[in-house]
């Protein structure tokens, strides 16, 4: 299964829960839950490090060591959002007073590093790319701007009309120096007005025979896995922001971000 729609891997307090099992890998994972006014969920983190990453509204994450308060914000569209990062092997209690939609990133890991809070004013934010193909990349988790064990995790922001994730790209070969192997999840959500939802389309063609070859419509909820495969162009309705968050993890000994571009797509900024 590698197009997720909404409620489709819904699991108990979970809107999507995709774990390694669930997705056919070994690191990669992704959580989101949705709370009322007052509510509370508590969970372990077993073997794997996550980060608590508000979606609209804010919340307090209880750990071992203390209660990290987090702002959050309006929306994915409203801004950057402050963040709290979880080791594994704790017990984690979130709870919210207003309410609100919070995703859970997460990634099988071996080292234990301490329960931390992520300042949204640090979290670096860069305009990629131009015209067509411009978009807003905030690396709260980026492998260079946030110290986890093996989660990569970063989100865009891509205006309507525009592509982003291009020129197609891949990690889903082990090549030192030159590629990276990353499992990787897209969660989308696209901007509404008044009661006009929006959609985009997200591509993944195959980068060896028997590959993952998908062209899914995706709407707020969804999800789209990347085992393997040249991923994107992510494309957003016109009139209609995209928002996505990036879930990355793989078996390298480095936690690094490196990847291949398609040949046949090299107009554009990558």
């Amino acid at each position: 299964m590698t197009y997720v729609p909404k409620g489709s891997a819904a699991d108990g307090p979970y809107a999507l829960a995709i774990d390694p099992k669930r997705a056919g890998w070994s690191y990669s994972q992704l959580r989101v839950v949705e709370l009322e006014p007052g509510g509370t969920h508590s969970f372990t983190t077993g073997e794997s490090e996550w980060i608590v990453l508000p979606l609209t509204g804010g919340c307090t994450v209880q750990t071992a060591d203390g209660i990290i308060e987090l702002l959050g914000r309006d929306s994915v569209f409203s801004g950057v959002s402050d963040f709290a990062y979880v080791p594994r092997d704790a017990r984690i209690q979130i709870a919210s007073g207003a309410g609100g939609r919070f995703a859970l990133a997460g990634a099988k890991c071996e080292r234990r590093l301490p329960a931390r809070y992520g300042s949204a004013p640090e979290v670096p934010v860069e305009n990629r790319g131009s015209g067509g193909c411009a978009r807003e990349v905030r690396g709260f988790a980026a492998a260079d701007a946030f110290d986890c064990d093996r989660l990569i995790a970063v989100e865009v922001i891509t205006p309507g009309g525009n592509w982003s994730s291009y020129p197609p790209h891949k990690h889903d070969e082990h090549r030192p120096g030159i590629e990276a192997e990353l499992e990787e999840i897209y969660y989308f959500e696209i901007e509404a007005h008044g009661d006009r939802e929006g959609f985009g389309y997200q591509r993944v063609s195959p980068s060896r025979e028997g590959g993952t070859d998908i062209l899914a419509e995706v709407r707020t909820g969804d999800a789209v896995l990347v085992p393997d495969g040249w991923h994107g162009p992510s494309v957003a309705q016109p009139g209609h922001a995209m928002y996505y968050l990036n879930v990355m993890a793989g078996p390298g000994q480095e936690r690094e971000w490196r990847i291949c571009f398609h040949p046949d797509h090299t107009e554009g900024y990558r």
